[in-house]
């Protein structure tokens, strides 16, 4: 277990004061709720480990974004923990700006819970070079 802290004792963010996720930081101090460091992405895929506090997953696992991720199944954020996915949004989703590895504010959030998800990285000729998690057996799909 990585045994970061949970949201409430994360490291603000200069910009909102929010609380930035464990995946939104960087090793040199760096750390924004607008950033998504890929190592750590990865990191939280192979690891399985939660891109808000750093701790190991169960299961559910859950992903949020927009609804347009939740109907492509496919989501920038990596794998959360229920209750980390829902504070997370709390604090930091109505950011009139990208946030959480969107390039645009985002009106409304989903969470969808999943017993399972693949990790996709980008291909060459891709536009987007994000890596994306595709959730492999959604259980429940709910607005936050």
């Amino acid at each position: 277990m990585i045994g970061t802290t949970g949201i409430d004792e994360r490291p603000r963010d200069p910009e909102n004061g929010a609380p930035v996720p464990f995946v939104c930081e960087y090793d040199d101090g760096r750390a924004s709720v607008r950033l998504l460091n890929k190592k750590r992405v990865t990191q939280c895929a192979l690891s399985r480990i939660c891109g808000v506090c750093g701790d190991s997953l169960g299961r559910p696992v859950a992903f949020v974004g927009p609804l347009a991720e939740a109907n492509r199944e496919a989501f920038h954020f990596p794998p959360v923990h229920v209750e980390c996915g829902r504070a997370l949004v709390a604090t930091t989703g109505d950011a009139p700006y990208g946030v959480l590895g969107q390039d645009d504010a985002t009106a409304s959030w989903v969470m969808v819970t999943t017993g399972g998800f693949d990790h996709d990285r980008p291909q060459p000729g891709e536009l987007d070079r994000r890596p994306t998690f595709r959730p492999n057996s959604v259980l429940e799909t709910v607005p936050l």
